[in-house]
């Protein structure tokens, strides 16, 4: 592990250089593929990468830092990545290494909340999917891996400095009126907001990601789809009588024009009264 205390610049820097550690099971499925040359394709990679946001986050910064000077639009697209680099060069450039279950497996507490932070963005990236579709938006993928990696910093900080992301779950875990962004300040000595916008600007990622990641950067269709998605897999994981579901639903409907009852229905929440 490396040295956690750092400043906000020297995390930027390390995270922008360091070998990301991937999901077990995406070392396990890309080896898989490698091997079996009759399912080999761009999709079948992008359907293993799209379920981890630490890979998705490598591949992106990788395609960014080594884009050729005529390639004027950045790409957000996993598939279209994997399909201009080739399945030779993916394999070869952007190992699935190191893994995050051996990274992190003599801290059982910290890899736990990982995965469940890493089963929240899939969660999340799933609605905000759904909703791009059903509001016909034509970059709906885009919309999609900016969910997914919404909360790309606070992943990567219980990847290289659990200590401190447990130190700010157990303080605010014992004072529920602790607001977030307080108590990372100071235990980190910044925001892990912070943390996430300066990664994604020195790492190039495209700039309409960034900008979707930016929580109520404006009224903005798109953006409030994340935010929305992110805000509901948030209080859902605290189970479906979670207190703030129910503004969520309402801020949903109105995003998609319809009704709150429809919003439960295709959100996959359990009906009034069960």
């Amino acid at each position: 592990m490396p040295n956690t205390n750092k400043s906000l610049s020297e995390w930027v820097d390390f995270l922008s250089h360091a070998d990301i550690p991937v999901l077990k099971y995406t070392s396990r499925e890309l080896a898989r593929l490698q091997l079996d040359e009759d399912s080999l394709s761009g999709r079948a990679i992008f359907s293993v990468v799209i379920q981890d946001p630490m890979m998705v986050f490598r591949l992106l910064r990788y395609m960014q830092t080594h884009k050729h000077k005529s390639q004027l639009q950045d790409l957000v697209q996993i598939e279209h990545i994997v399909m201009m680099l080739g399945t030779e060069k993916f394999f070869q450039d952007i190992p699935a290494k190191p893994i995050v279950e051996e990274v992190l497996h003599d801290n059982l507490p910290a890899l736990t909340h990982l995965l469940r932070l890493v089963h929240r963005a899939h969660k999340a990236a799933h609605y905000a999917l759904d909703w791009a579709v059903r509001l016909y938006d034509l970059h709906a993928e885009e919309i999609r891996i900016a969910a997914l990696l919404h909360d790309l910093s606070e992943i990567l900080m219980w990847c290289f400095a659990p200590d401190k992301m447990m130190e700010i779950f157990e303080r605010q875990h014992a004072d529920k009126t602790l607001r977030s962004q307080a108590v990372q300040q100071e235990v980190l000595g910044f925001r892990l907001l912070d943390l996430q916008l300066q990664l994604a600007e020195v790492c190039e990622l495209p700039p309409l990601l960034l900008r979707l990641m930016k929580d109520g950067a404006s009224g903005e269709q798109r953006v409030r789809n994340v935010t929305l998605a992110v805000n509901l897999a948030r209080h859902a994981a605290h189970g479906w009588d979670d207190a703030a579901l129910p503004d969520d639903y309402r801020d949903i409907a109105e995003l998609l024009r319809v009704d709150v009852a429809k919003v439960r229905h295709w959100v996959g929440a359990p009906a009034i009264g069960e």
